[in-house]
């Protein structure tokens, strides 16, 4: 007998129908023996429907009183399954995420888990109850509602699994498992069966939206494994396991793309100490994450430094860089929200060398001209012109002969 934990994503319990697909599913393993515990997001395109009604009232509606809004489309997934499960003959119940005991800090539509007591859900499982959570949310120290930010449902499915000490997290979606590209753009994209929580943090990160970035993070930290298969169908998905678990050494695993980042150029900047802090720190300060940065030297003591903020705060940014280019006597301060950056992923680059150059020359043969370089162990990214993309993800996917279930190099 195993304890499995089961996430079912909005398009998985979009109607009624699909609610009963789920219960299906659900019903399947536990009369297998196995205890079931099942973390729900709302409805496809519910949790937008109450932001546009909130913000129809105000524009900036109270952060608070917006996670209390927002958590209600959870919480109505959770009770008709339970309603479900139970016209059908099986003993369910459904908790909210302060019933779940998942303690968050103080941050409304961010925020992060503190702690899972998980203490009422152990209680049902001894009784061999099915226990269906609402997902994306829990409750702060004074007892107030918070959600975990987009995507927080996989979160708390991998957090809640660590707490009770499941078996396996199965993360179900409208895709069947982890693909070497985005099938939409390569015909030829393969479903991967194994990934590590390495590959699956880079390519969560750059563009790959099959898991949420925090939940890999959960299930790395407490070595969760977590199966991401399809809703619609009973084919085995790919497994996101421990590196050293099975594992094949492949070089690159798979190639992502983002289109929603900017890009900044702070023009003739003294090459001083302290100068960067200058630059950074008000960034910093605004809550804006900076991804790459690239620094040219230019002659008598200057240098342009570049770098990239998320698209949707590239005015605010341009607005903080221009007070400092003045204040520090930059020449000028350029802003682009044309570009994308394609990266490559693979626990494999630790042990090859030259994959680097294949991606520059490989890029190189199509004229793709690379704007921006940034490295890490087991990734390499590169901005390049937006239009580009689209392109330089089919020719990366091909160079490293990703759709090939046998490649290895």
């Amino acid at each position: 007998m195993a304890l499995i934990v089961k996430k079912f994503g909005g398009t998985s319990v979009a109607d009624l129908e699909r609610i009963r697909n789920v219960a299906d599913k659900i019903i399947n393993t536990y009369q297998q023996g196995d205890d079931v515990v099942v973390i729900l997001s709302a409805m496809a395109g519910v949790t937008d429907s109450l932001i546009s009604l909130a913000r129809q009232i105000t524009e900036m509606p109270q952060k608070r009183e917006l996670d209390a809004l927002m958590a209600t489309g959870e919480q109505t997934t959770a009770a008709l399954l339970a309603i479900t499960l139970q016209s059908m003959g099986y003993q369910a119940q459904s908790l909210l995420g302060f019933q779940a005991e998942v303690h968050t800090d103080h941050a409304f539509g961010n925020a992060r888990i503190v702690d899972i007591g998980a203490n009422r859900i152990k209680n049902l499982l001894k009784d061999r109850c099915i226990v269906v959570v609402a997902g994306f949310q829990g409750c702060d120290a004074e007892g107030n509602i918070t959600t975990l930010g987009r995507g927080g449902s996989d979160t708390s499915a991998v957090a809640i699994a660590a707490a009770i000490g499941a078996d396996a997290c199965e993360i179900y979606t409208d895709v069947d498992g982890v693909y070497t590209a985005d099938p939409n753009i390569c015909k030829d994209a393969r479903k991967i069966s194994k990934i590590s929580y390495d590959e699956m943090l880079e390519m969560s990160s750059l563009g790959a939206k099959v898991l949420q970035i925090r939940s890999v993070e959960f299930a790395k930290k407490y070595n969760v494994p977590v199966h991401v298969r399809s809703s619609f169908s009973e084919e085995e998905g790919t497994m996101v396991i421990n590196e050293d678990t099975g594992m094949e050494r492949l070089v690159v695993s798979g190639v992502t793309y983002k289109k929603d980042e900017a890009r900044i150029t702070v023009k003739k900047v003294p090459d001083q100490p302290g100068v960067a802090a200058k630059i950074f720190g008000p960034i910093a300060d605004a809550g804006i994450n900076v991804d790459m940065i690239i620094q040219n030297t230019r002659q008598g003591g200057q240098t342009d430094l570049t770098f990239t903020v998320p698209r949707t705060d590239l005015k605010q940014a341009l607005e903080i860089e221009k007070k400092v280019a003045e204040q520090i006597g930059a020449e000028d301060v350029l802003g682009d929200d044309t570009i994308a950056k394609v990266s490559i992923t693979g626990v494999g680059m630790r042990n090859h060398s030259g994959v680097a150059a294949k991606v520059f020359s490989t890029l190189a043969k199509e004229n793709i001209n690379i704007l921006l370089i940034s490295t890490s162990e087991i990734r390499i990214s590169c901005v390049v012109s937006e239009k580009y993309a689209e392109l330089a993800v089919r020719t990366l996917h091909s160079a490293f002969n990703l759709g090939n279930a046998n490649q290895t190099t």
